[in-house]
């Protein structure tokens, strides 16, 4: 078998794995069993429209010690409430004050109301 090597990691979020996805069935005119099913689950999760826009807004707020794979998952979460994301936070190394918290939740949520 081949020596598989891993030249780099990127986090990616659910959007963007349904966008590599798609992009995949296109050149392969099918997706394997395991790809359907994430797929599938995908279409019942991956609800944000632009996801993008909203990677870049919580990007300008220039929180310190926020880094991409955070931010990544935050926009898979998209938490409504500064609990809901202190529960995200809480499963990395990271410590975000209140007024941080509070400047994240109230991105996703107008990002939330205007889609």
């Amino acid at each position: 078998m081949a020596d598989t090597q891993i030249i780099s990691e990127v986090p990616i979020s659910i959007y963007q794995l349904r966008k590599e996805l798609e992009r995949i069935k296109k050149r392969d005119n099918e997706l394997n069993f395991r790809a359907n099913k994430t797929e599938e689950y995908l279409n019942q999760v991956a609800t944000l429209k632009n996801h993008d826009e909203l990677f870049d807004k919580i990007i300008k707020l220039d929180i310190p010690r926020l880094k991409e794979q955070h931010i990544q998952k935050i926009i898979d979460i998209a938490p409504t409430t500064i609990n809901d994301l202190k529960v995200i936070v809480q499963s990395y190394t990271i410590t975000l004050n209140n007024e941080s918290m509070k400047k994240i939740v109230d991105v996703v949520n107008e990002f939330l109301e205007k889609k």
